[in-house]
């Protein structure tokens, strides 16, 4: 399989602080991966440098053969309409109706009639386990788990080959947690996408990801599949996963 992402010797920096330095990984078509470490080693931050929502210091990212280092406004224009994100909270606007809300992308960056766009939402809706009513609601008269799901549907809208989740369980229940781990998969097979995602959630990192980068101490301290993640040294590996492999 051939990579689809690949970070290059990333260093970024924050003021006087340094987040990552050296920092290196690649992503493989068609894989689910999750980028894991302790709080505050710039998991998340790594995912925005991916999408290009934040800037790093030195080194290079790739997504989808583009160098994000010299990208010119047309080609990353074109790139961001091929991957969707989802963010931690959701971000829907709440102005605006979920149908609203899934049909923005395609009326801002395509140039599909109204009757096309129709079908394309109530069918995003459908994939993501919404029901039709659901589409009037605002953001502020569902719960977070609808609110997970329809902000999903909106990421999906532009047919993108590259999915990115921000800690997607985060704020769910159990049993919310534990249906949206098997949408992920569904949607995965179902859409053929390569999905990045940041997570905490250790039930959801193993049921779902096929292999993970695990960020300590400004650097990859491992990646690979978590078969072989308790051969690890690293601290922050043997407090996360102590428990799940005795």
């Amino acid at each position: 399989m051939k990579n689809v992402i690949e970070v290059k010797n990333l260093k970024t920096v924050f003021g006087n602080r340094i987040i990552h330095n050296g920092l290196n990984l690649s992503i493989k078509e068609g894989e689910i991966y999750g980028l894991l470490g302790p709080s505050g080693c710039g998991k998340t931050t790594l995912l925005r440098e991916m999408v290009m929502l934040e800037c790093y210091a030195e080194g290079e990212i790739n997504v989808l053969e583009y160098s994000l280092n010299n990208i010119n406004r047309d080609d990353a224009q074109n790139l961001r309409q091929k991957w969707g994100v989802l963010f931690q909270a959701g971000a829907l606007f709440s102005s605006l109706n979920l149908y609203e809300n899934v049909a923005l992308p395609l009326q801002e960056y395509t140039k599909l009639s109204d009757s096309m766009i129709d079908e394309i939402v109530r069918f995003k809706i459908n994939l993501v386990g919404l029901k039709p009513n659901d589409a009037f609601l605002y953001p502020s008269q569902i719960s977070g788990g609808m609110k997970k799901k329809a902000a999903l549907a909106r990421s999906l809208a532009m047919d993108p080959k590259l999915l990115f989740l921000d800690e997607p369980t985060s704020g769910l229940d159990p049993v919310s947690a534990r249906e949206f781990d098997k949408l992920i998969l569904n949607l995965r097979s179902f859409l053929d996408l390569t999905i990045v995602m940041v997570s905490h959630d250790l039930r959801s990192i193993y049921d779902t990801l096929d292999r993970v980068a695990i960020i300590d101490n400004k650097k990859i301290a491992y990646e690979g599949s978590l078969e072989n993640i308790h051969l690890q040294k690293s601290e922050f590996i043997q407090t996360f996963f102590g428990s799940s492999y005795e």
